[in-house]
Order: C-alpha cells, then sequence, then structure tokens
C-alpha cells in the first residue's frame, strides 16, 4: 500500500512540472473584409474598385454579418474593420470581435531628390533644353544605357501650389513641368561620365547618383522573390533604395532570416499585412 501511495504523489508531483502549451501570436490589421457569391468572408490586401469591390485573400474564420456593420450589393458584402485574431498560415481566426478600421490605408511617399539642393534651388541650367520633348529624350538615353539603375521625377514643387489636391484636373495643369521637376537617375557605373551624357539634351534640373545594382538585376531579384518566398502577396522593385519590397500575409523574423540567407542583407524587405498584437 506504501507503494502504491508513493507512486501516486511522485505521480501527482510530475504533473504539476507539466507546463503549459503557450498561447498562440495574435495579429491584427485595419482591412477590407469581403464576402462574394464565390467565397466566404475574405481578408483584403487590395480591392478592385468596383461595384461592388471584388478581391481574394486568407479565409476569415468566426465572421459574422449579422454583428457588423457592413455594405452590401449583388450578393457581396463587405466593410473596413479591425480585426484580431491568430494565424494558421492560411487562416485568420478571430479572437475578439471586429471593430472600425482604426487608420486610412497610408499613401505612397512621394520620391524626392538624394543630392544636394543647389544654392538658390533647382531650376534649369539651359531652359531651351527644359521641354516636354526634352524631357522624353533624356528619360529614352538613360534606359538605353547598360548600368542603367532607374529613373524618376520629384515634383516637391507641386507641394507649393496653393490649394493643389492631386485631382485630374490640377495635375493636368501644374504636374510634369520641365521646367520645375527634378529628373533623378541613377546608374552602377561612372556618375560623372553619365551626368556630362544626359546634359547633352537634358537642360533642366538633374540629380544623378550612383547604385549598387541595375534596374534589371533588381527586376530579377523580384521575380525570384516573387516565386521563391512563401505567402506573397505582391512586391516591387524600389529604384530609388534600390531595394525589392515583398508584401506577405506574415512577416517572422526566421523568414527574414532565410530570406536575407538567399538574397543578401536587406536587399528584400519584408512589408507584413498583418502585425503582432504587443
Amino acid at each position: 500500500m506504501r507503494a502504491l501511495a508513493l507512486a501516486a504523489l511522485l505521480a501527482l508531483a510530475a504533473c504539476g512540472t507539466v507546463k503549459a502549451e503557450p498561447a498562440p501570436p495574435r495579429y491584427q490589421a485595419d482591412a477590407t473584409v469581403l464576402e462574394s457569391p464565390e467565397h466566404g468572408p475574405q481578408l483584403c490586401r487590395f480591392a478592385a474598385l468596383s461595384l461592388p469591390p471584388q478581391c481574394g485573400g486568407p479565409d476569415v474564420v468566426g465572421w459574422d454579418w449579422a454583428k457588423v456593420p457592413h455594405e452590401s450589393r449583388a450578393g457581396t458584402k463587405w466593410g473596413r474593420y479591425h480585426v484580431v485574431g491568430t494565424w494558421d498560415g492560411s487562416r485568420l481566426t478571430l479572437t475578439e470581435p471586429p471593430r472600425p478600421a482604426e487608420n486610412k490605408p497610408a499613401q505612397p511617399p512621394r520620391p524626392t531628390t538624394p543630392c544636394p539642393t543647389p544654392e538658390g534651388g533647382w531650376k534649369p541650367v539651359d531652359p531651351a533644353k527644359a521641354t516636354p520633348e526634352a524631357m522624353e529624350a533624356v528619360q529614352r538615353r538613360a534606359m538605353q544605357a547598360g548600368d542603367f539603375a532607374g529613373l524618376w521625377l520629384d515634383q516637391s514643387y507641386l507641394e507649393q501650389i496653393p490649394g493643389y489636391d492631386s485631382s485630374p484636373e490640377m495635375a493636368e495643369k501644374y504636374a510634369n513641368d520641365p521646367k520645375k521637376l527634378v529628373v533623378n537617375v541613377r546608374f552602377t557605373g561612372d556618375v560623372a561620365a553619365r551626368e556630362a551624357w544626359l546634359r547633352e539634351v537634358w537642360g533642366g534640373a538633374l540629380c544623378v547618383t550612383r547604385a549598387e545594382r541595375t534596374e534589371a538585376e533588381l527586376r530579377a531579384i523580384q521575380e525570384r522573390a516573387q516565386q521563391e518566398i512563401p505567402g506573397v502577396t505582391d512586391s516591387s522593385a524600389d529604384v530609388v533604395s534600390g531595394k525589392v519590397d515583398v508584401g506577405v500575409w506574415v512577416a517572422t523574423g526566421e523568414l527574414q532570416r532565410q530570406v536575407d540567407e538567399k538574397f543578401g542583407t536587406g536587399v528584400v524587405r519584408l512589408h507584413a499585412f498583418l502585425t503582432p498584437v504587443p
């Protein structure tokens, strides 16, 4: 009997040392949730601006349209919400009721110029060659170079125009003014030689900088990343930073380490749609 009692005590002691399984991490996002005749409630990273909107993404488990305000049309229901739940790699399971979205979708920043502003500000050095035709010519010439790494227009001057609101009417009137914008070009080779080469056709404001990779190399990395990184939702080659941006539903530290090992540290930047709940 004593042996049985001792065995029971040891068993109880052993049970007392068993650690509880840690709770799965929770993730959150401000997102459109949409259900259509083709699928149940799903998270949308992007939505087509139709009526009703169209999109697809991971399923949302535990969704109840009767408990949230929403719009509906032609059998489709949708709305924008702040959602919180656990992630199993393909589905979001709600752990608390959804509520109205907290933030509006972020707008991408306007590209700027990395070169120091000249004394007196950015202005044409040869106004006769700061025309729409010259701007097209400098872009064609730059893109023909084997070491071409990217081109963008800095139109920061638009922010100084009173009442400018990015509407089509305002853009048609003020945007792409060759005498006010700055043409930014990047090459992997001799920057001074390339700048002189571009000045043969362009007399407007110009900033020429050096890059580590050509645009073609960035595009090749983007294509590989799209194919080789699990769970990719979108990707882009950012010629301004010389990096590749990849959207994923969840970006763990382990996934970023794997990406750095495959493509080089910092070459591919992961952008998670679902972020950890603090």
